[in-house]
């Protein structure tokens, strides 16, 4: 089963799609963070300019007044920044689930399909390991393998290059 999935084309397709879509988060998330430090550094600039004993009381306050609505901003924009990557990501996850349990789907009806074909009483995953990571199937002869004739099948519809 695992050679099926990862060697089926469609799976190295929507692989390349999550892929992308995970880049186009990223960028997103780098944009805001960008905006974020920009907000950081006119936060230390107005520090600096706070230690300065020249300024007056009216500067002082004006440049007080701008330090706390930059620093309120700044955590309202990282707020938003993390539920933004919070939902994407979950939304990401989620559509690569459906999309992988299609594609499951697809190769368990074609093995079903090829079992019947073959009037074979049972197909084992000699692959497939237990919750404790030992093998289901620990001896078997000989044995027909199905995985190739089943990934020919599979890939029929793959376009060149695919």
């Amino acid at each position: 089963m695992e050679r099926l999935f990862n060697e089926y084309y469609q799976t190295a397709k929507i692989q390349r799609e999550i892929n992308i879509d995970r880049a186009r988060i990223q960028r997103d998330n780098n944009d805001r963070l960008a905006n974020i430090r920009e907000i950081d550094s006119k936060l230390q600039k107005i520090r600096e300019q706070l230690k300065s004993e020249d300024i007056g009381a009216k500067e002082r306050e004006d440049l007080l007044t701008e330090s706390r609505e930059l620093s309120q901003d700044g955590k309202s924009k990282e707020r938003e920044r993390t539920e933004f990557l919070d939902r994407r990501n979950r939304a990401l996850s989620e559509r690569m689930r459906k999309q992988m349990r299609g594609i499951l789907v697809k190769i368990q009806r074609t093995v079903s399909e090829r079992a019947k074909e073959g009037n074979y009483d049972f197909i084992f995953d000699s692959s497939g390991n237990s919750n404790q990571g030992i093998p289901f199937v620990l001896h078997a002869r000989e044995t027909t393998d199905l995985t190739d004739n089943l990934l020919e099948e599979l890939n029929k519809d793959a376009e060149e290059g695919e």
